[in-house]
């Protein structure tokens, strides 16, 4: 998806909706309530800095006319007005923090589930159109509720300002006000005009940056592998082009910086100037006291602030709107990924059998066929033997059967999810207890005896010293082999009993004395296994095979009992 294609449009829709989502979800009543009350401080705080601007008025007046008592008395003014600023200011600051905590909370809870919900995590990993749904997930998630909590609530601030402070400079005089509302507009649109480049910047940076730790991130996943093939050239040449990218990005987004920079810091400095010019004269002709020089600078610069809220906060600005378009491409992949299901594989339940009917499996690009008008049924009892030729046929049988969106038309009659199980050639087995890797429900009935038998008859006496016993928190991943993994997987299966389990190329992974074992073990328990391999196990271990040849074409044997 180009970035370039992201509709504003609908970027200010996928937000009005994420607002509204919040608002109307199970906790937006707290949410509601907390921000009322956010509100509610804000105007008592902007109701205290205009008090502070005429305590400090008379405060310096005071000063200037040598008046010791009615000085002392402002002072006490000034510090009831500073105590009651500070209580107000922190009790703000922590109910945002709650609220954009809340919200985070919210739309992460919500991202996950959509993330996870009718295999998107895996389509849009096999489609590539969406880089690094992970760091959108977390980081991006995070910045948006925090940024567009803070940008609402400086809005609405600078809303208060602008009334409270309005009156002020207008009672002062009018062209001091009419000064502040012109310069504001005017610096609102050159920090426009020079910083619209950062928008587009910023979003290519976020992508950069995940890029290159993603590729860190794979070095230390398969640090062994590229040691032993000695691919660290390779490796530190594909991170430095990376870094090379992410370098040349971030220069063009610092100088763009750089320009704004100018502007705005000679516009900051010229709001400190501006009040002066225009009351000073006043003041000088006795017509003012010297206390309204101070109010008046210190209710431009509220002012000026108020309105040029753009100007201050254009860098946050840019590097939000390009979070929200992120955001707004995750919303939209996860979307478009749940419309592309559809597949001309139809797959129904069959109770107690698996079959195929005039299935016609085809390669991704979808020019050649792997099957062609497979019909066969394998029902209870009948252990298969996947063989042939043509592995990506028995591979392309492995993933259709189980679901993953394939090429090709036809039916596949199977078992209910929880009896039928697939174990892919590389098994993920997710951290957690030893029990809890074998026991999908954690059933608390099943003894330990019956689970350290299982793990003595597939070999894996030595995992359980290896893991701390049965109840020890492990990331299976780094602990154990890839064989063992496989291994404890096929224990897995045998604790779950389903009727069926589908097999790919574990003989690439187990040793044929392992295998044998292993399909030995899923036979005395009633497991019906369909084992995708090469064929060199002992034929006594299978009812059935379907050998896959070129073209498509298949046969299918019944072995004699």
């Amino acid at each position: 998806m180009d970035r370039e294609k992201v509709q504003y449009k609908t970027i200010a829709a996928r937000f009005i909706r994420a607002v509204r989502n919040f608002f109307g979800s199970e906790v937006g009543w707290k949410a509601k309530l907390i921000f009322a009350g956010l509100v509610a401080l804000l105007c008592a705080v902007n109701g205290l800095n205009v008090a502070n601007s005429f305590v400090g008025r008379n405060f310096m007046t005071a000063i200037a006319d040598r008046d010791r008592a009615e000085f002392i008395r402002q002072a006490l003014f000034y510090v009831g007005v500073f105590a009651a600023s500070t209580i107000v200011a922190v009790i703000a600051r922590f109910a945002e923090e709650r609220l954009g905590l809340l919200w985070r909370e919210f739309v992460t809870r919500r991202a996950v589930t959509l993330y996870l919900a009718d295999r998107t995590y895996y389509r849009l990993n096999e489609s590539g159109e969406l880089a690094n749904p992970d760091q959108r997930i977390s980081e991006d998630v995070r910045a948006f509720t925090v940024t567009t909590l803070s940008f609402v609530l400086m809005a609405l601030n600078s809303s208060f300002t602008i009334l409270a402070f309005s009156g002020v400079l207008w009672s002062i005089t009018p062209v001091l006000f009419i000064v502040a509302v012109l310069y504001a507009a005017c610096g609102s649109s050159v920090a426009i005009m020079l910083g619209r480049p950062l928008i587009t910047l910023n979003y290519n940076q976020l992508d950069k940056e995940a890029s290159f730790r993603s590729g860190l991130i794979q070095v230390r996943e398969n640090a062994e592998s590229i040691m032993l093939e000695r691919h660290e050239p390779r490796q530190a040449a594909r991170l430095l082009h990376r870094l090379d990218d992410l370098v040349g990005n971030l220069r063009r987004i610092i100088a763009v910086n750089r320009n704004l920079g100018f502007f705005t810091t000679g516009y900051n400095w010229m709001i400190q100037i501006i009040p002066a010019l225009i009351v000073a004269p006043a003041f000088i002709d006795g017509e003012i006291e010297f206390g309204v020089i101070t109010q008046s600078a210190m209710a431009f610069t509220a002012l000026v602030a108020a309105f040029s809220l753009v100007v201050t906060q254009f860098q946050s600005l840019s590097s939000f709107a390009a979070v929200v378009a992120r955001l707004s491409s995750l919303m939209e992949a996860i979307e478009q990924s749940q419309t592309d299901t559809a597949t001309a594989i139809e797959i129904a339940d069959a109770g107690d059998r698996l079959a195929y009917e005039h299935l016609t499996l085809r390669s991704s690009t979808g020019s050649d066929s792997l099957l062609k008008d497979l019909s066969i049924s394998i029902p209870r009892g009948t252990r298969v033997l996947v063989t042939g030729t043509s592995q990506e046929a028995g591979l392309a049988l492995f993933r259709a059967t189980a679901g993953v969106p394939t090429a090709g038309e036809g039916r596949i009659l199977r078992p209910g999810a929880g009896d039928l199980i697939f174990l892919p050639q590389r098994p993920y087995l997710p951290p957690g207890t030893l029990r809890e890797v074998l026991l999908r429900d954690a059933d608390d009935t099943v003894s330990d005896e019956r689970l350290l038998a299982l793990l003595t008859a597939l070999d894996l006496d030595q995992v359980v010293s290896q893991a701390g016993g049965l109840d020890a928190e492990q990331d299976w991943v780094t602990l154990l082999s890839l064989r063992q993994l496989q291994l404890l997987s096929i224990g897995r299966v045998v604790m779950n009993r389903p009727k069926f389990v589908f097999l790919d190329r574990v003989d690439d992974i187990l040793t044929p004395d392992q295998l044998k074992r292993s399909l030995e073990i899923l036979s005395a328990n009633s497991i019906v296994y369909i084992s995708n391999g090469d064929g060199e196990e002992s034929s006594e271990l299978y009812d059935a095979v379907l050998v896959c040849g070129e073209d498509g074409n298949w046969t299918w044997t019944a072995s004699r009992r």
